[in-house]
């Protein structure tokens, strides 16, 4: 009998249910505000979050130094509370020109690899921010950004003297986040710079000129929820004003030579051989529901005057881009140049509509355009999957990569580039969640001109592989020459037991020393040459354990099985000094959901227990010092084979994998079960919530920086790729804010202020912290001022370790113990 039209079908009453409720989410009053000063953790804590970070290291051209870049330690919140606009996705220090949120380094030091000498770069500013080092091509000088009070500086190292000299005062703009280009020469630089006379900032209006208003005239354009958007004429104003840059020529006495009129420049690429430069441009209209990536831009190539040589593309805005994963802006995309030739192009161009839910033989065609840039450009390969990118390597060699997100299919294909005839060989199709089966990555080096290439052995007919080697023993990373015209592959080393050792960078082309990072559980990850023909190992740096409190701990990768029987896996740490036999101890696991197709590559190990844990704010590890036992990682695979989506039965399998975790750690008698408390970030926040809504399996949440109200991110959101209107039980059923009502342990909801990642915006913890409290939840909710997606300032973080520390110990580790 057909359903009377008086009443709403079952889909539409859940997306009436889901709207009144997020409707009552936005009425509800925000929480009170407490004016409780920043707090600090016990000493051991503080002690580990202020332990002194590893060096960073960057190989330069020929192989003969390694660049060290020190890390200082977390900056302090006045340093985080400084002037910060957010306009278009971007932000920005409007002071300083160039990005708010970017981490730099304190010192520069050298290290010569040949025979592991350390020299210290003298000349450094004092108290330096320095950022975006990078070797000129021939190796012989280091570049730098150095931020200062009003502006960002370009520093040069000679590294014959290893010395450091300013090269031009505070003019550098790095708003766009684009740092100054070597030209190939290695004797200048291409960097945007501040405009000339620039005026003062448009200020706001007292009193607006109109509504503001926004229109759509049947056009679908659906669209994921940004943060930091256009909002209004007045943000318009001031993104182009700030965005506005000028191009220059910097050579090496500081001489600034500048190039073309100011504009919105978003990135631009001198050419291999120097005589051009690529150039992105955005212009109006902008848009108030996509960021500036979207926005319109021109792409062009110019010479070293400025001079328009030929416009490639200039593309509309991009607001009308279909949901469905793969899916991308039709015209040119990833305008690239080719990194072994003077000055060729390359880019893709969809051949779908760019639409990746159509049917569609074919999907991307790759196609080549040079210098003087006046023919038609030439095909390369047609694909039947989305573009990825291209490993350059000659005229005979280039690998094109591309992917298919419904499938997880990932292929590789060898074309030779001289020879547009040639027929493309594919070398890789394969499933990207089938991580034993992962062929690794090609190993690329700088050419004589700074561009990466494919390293290739001596003759020419073989490349060479990293990867990860992940195996049911855990990952043991690998190096592997592969043969081109056989397509077979010879293993050089695989990492071994009680070491996870991973190949970086080979320091001859035939493969017969390389440069690793070797760590174990105990040791701190240290840079060796391994001498493969000799088979010796040399340290080339000696960094001490940062956390001696820690030493000790015990570490075990451990496998079980959820009722379905999917393979599942975690890392299971014991406070130092603790043996299984002396448990149950009170316990934390920190988890985080993903999505798979296929059930049997959801089960795959992809760990290793020989690693050196790094610990910071984010890693659960810090609990062991406090008496708790830890599992790390453990599995929570949604899985959908076929037709089925993932999401269609999220709950029941987060429940059935957090279950079987439960299980396994009482049954080895390691944790009291009344005693656990689940936690996790951003999607591991979501996962917490969800957990305590539907089971009762743990004591108590740690949820940071999550979304927890799916009806607010109604065009998909994390691996759901259906919209709210299409799913709306998927959406219903998914949302702990919608069963708020189900919460019956203890929750500690922690937000940064300024969170900028897609869908999880600081109300998300507002109104569920809102909801919970309506229904006499224990609940607390922390708003950290001026912290993002991740946490930066020192007082935030040992501010959220001391919250942390004040949870679990109340809600846990004091919880009533099991009974003997």
């Amino acid at each position: 009998m057909k359903e009377s039209s008086m009443f709403p079908s079952r889909p539409a009453r859940s997306i009436l249910v889901a709207a009144v409720l997020a409707l009552l989410g936005t009425i509800v009053s925000p929480p009170a505000r407490s004016g409780l000063a920043y707090q600090t953790p016990d000493p051991v804590l503080v002690d580990i979050i202020d332990a002194p970070k590893t060096p960073r290291g960057r190989i330069g051209p020929n192989r003969e130094w390694m660049l060290l870049r020190h890390l200082p330690g977390y900056p302090s919140i006045e340093e985080l509370a400084e002037p910060e606009l957010r306009l278009g996705g971007v932000r920005f220090s409007p002071r300083t020109n160039g990005p708010s949120r970017s981490w730099s380094y304190e010192k520069l030091s050298l290290v010569r690899i040949r025979d592991r000498t350390t020299v210290p770069i003298e000349g450094l500013p004092e108290k330096p921010r320095i950022e975006n080092a990078r070797f000129s091509p021939d190796g012989a000088r280091i570049a730098f950004t150095q931020t200062v009070r009003d502006g960002i500086e370009l520093w040069v190292v000679e590294i014959a003297t290893a010395k450091a000299r300013r090269l031009t005062p505070s003019i550098l703009h790095l708003v766009a986040d684009e740092p100054p280009r070597w030209m190939p020469d290695g004797r200048s630089l291409i960097a945007t710079i501040v405009p000339e006379g620039r005026e003062a900032p448009p200020e706001a209006p007292l009193v607006p000129d109109g509504p503001v208003t926004q229109e759509n005239l049947g056009k679908e354009a659906p669209a994921r929820t940004y943060q930091d958007l256009l909002e209004s004429p007045h943000d318009e104003a001031l993104f182009a004003h700030h965005l506005t840059a000028q191009l220059a020529r910097i050579d090496l006495e500081g001489t600034v030579e500048r190039i073309g009129p100011p504009e919105m420049i978003w990135s631009y690429d001198p050419s291999p051989d120097g005589r051009y430069l690529l150039v992105e441009a955005l212009h109006r209209p902008f848009s108030y529901i996509v960021p500036a990536y979207r926005f319109p831009r021109r792409i062009e190539i110019r010479d070293l005057d400025g001079a328009v040589v030929q416009t490639i593309a200039d593309l509309p805005l991009q607001e009308e881009i279909p949901i469905a994963y793969g899916s991308v802006a039709t015209g040119p995309r990833q305008v690239r140049w080719r990194a072994d030739a003077d000055a060729q192009l390359c880019w893709a161009e969809a051949l779908d509509g760019g639409d990746a839910g159509a049917e569609a033989e074919l999907r991307d065609r790759i196609l080549l355009l040079e210098a003087p840039f006046a023919d038609e450009p030439a095909p390369l390969i047609d694909l039947p999957l989305r573009f990825r990118g291209v490993d350059w390597g000659s005229d005979d060699l280039a690998l094109v990569n591309a992917y298919w997100w419904k499938t997880r299919t990932v292929q590789s294909w060898r074309v030779r580039p001289g020879s547009p005839g040639a027929e493309p060989v594919l070398l890789v199709d394969r499933s990207w969640e089938d991580r034993y089966n992962d062929p690794g990555n090609p190993v690329t080096e700088r050419n004589d001109r700074g561009r990466p290439v494919l390293l290739t052995s001596p003759n020419g007919e073989a490349i060479y592989l990293i990867g990860d080697g992940a195996s049911p023993e855990g990952n043991r990373p690998f190096l592997d020459r592969f043969d081109l015209a056989e397509r077979e592959t010879t293993r050089l080393f695989r990492s071994e037991a009680p070491y996870y050792e991973r190949p970086l960078v080979l320091l001859d082309p035939e493969a017969r020393a390389i440069l690793t990072l070797r760590e174990s559980v105990t040791e701190v990850p240290n840079l060796f040459v391994r001498d493969l023909e000799n088979e010796t190992l040399a340290p080339l740096t000696s960094f001490p354990h940062p956390y001696p409190m820690l030493v000790g701990i015990e570490k075990e990768l451990i496998r079980y099985e959820r009722d379905d029987g999917v393979a599942l896996s975690a890392t299971l740490y014991l406070p130092p000094g603790r043996s299984p036999e002396e448990g149950p101890f009170p316990m934390l696991m920190w988890a985080y959901p993903r999505e798979y197709k296929d059930a049997d590559a959801a089960g795959q190990i992809d760990d290793s227990p020989y690693r050196f844990d790094r610990v910071g704010w984010w890693s659960p590890v810090l609990w062991l010092t406090q008496g708790y036992a830890v599992l790390d990682g453990p599995t929570m695979p949604i899985v959908g084979e076929g037709d089925a989506e993932p999401n269609d039965t999220f709950v029941e399998q987060l429940v059935a994998s957090a279950r079987a975790a439960v299980d396994e750690v009482v049954r080895r008698g390691v944790a009291d079960p009344d005693r656990i408390a689940i936690g996790g970030h951003s999607y591991g926040a979501f996962m917490t919530a969800n957990l305590l809504a539907h089971s009762d399996l743990f004591a108590a949440g740690l949820a940071r920086t999550g979304a927890y109200n799916r009806t607010l991110t109604p065009f998909g959101f994390q691996s759901e790729e259906r919209t709210l209107w299409e799913a709306p039980e998927v959406y219903f059923a998914m949302s702990p804010f919608l069963h708020a009502d189900k919460v019956n342990e203890p929750i500690l909801l922690v937000h940064g202020e300024a969170d900028n990642n897609p869908g999880t915006f600081p109300m998300q913890s507002e109104r569920f912290y809102n909801a919970l409290k309506g229904h006499g939840a224990t609940t607390r909710l922390v708003l950290l001022p001026h912290e993002s997606h991740s946490y930066r300032a020192r007082e935030s973080i040992l501010h959220l370790v001391w919250e942390t520390q004040e949870w679990l110990d109340r809600y846990v580790k004091e919880a009533e113990k099991i009974a003997p």
